[in-house]
């Protein structure tokens, strides 16, 4: 008698698995005899790469306004502060020294920062 429910068993645990996995969403197809299957949504975890080009692209003007605002020798001289610091200052400094893109978003700014 407890063989006889071994397959049952099997596929109700199947049947409960994927019904607890569509509970993420499911995604419905008609197959070619005319049946709407629906079978559960795949999870599929993804960097958000645009926020963070948008976040470089910020960083990149916050310098560079920085740069325009306090002039090249101010900058650099509290960038070589930054750079005598300890490690997190250091990794500061490391981040905001004068590259070419800032120097040229700074370049731009000038018109607008007098």
């Amino acid at each position: 008698m407890a063989q006889a429910n071994v397959p049952f068993d099997k596929r109700l645990k199947r049947i409960v698995r994927r019904h607890d996995r569509m509970a993420r969403g499911v995604v419905k197809t008609v197959n070619a005899d005319g049946l709407i299957v629906a079978s559960p949504r795949v999870y599929t975890p993804r960097f958000p790469l645009k926020g963070l080009a948008v976040l470089i692209v910020m960083g990149f003007l916050f310098k560079g306004f920085l740069f325009a605002y306090m002039g090249a020798d101010a900058y650099n001289e509290r960038v070589a502060a930054l750079h005598a610091g300890s490690i997190m200052e250091q990794a500061g400094g490391w981040i905001m020294h004068a590259d070419p893109a800032t120097v040229m978003i700074a370049e731009g700014l000038e018109v607008v920062i007098p």
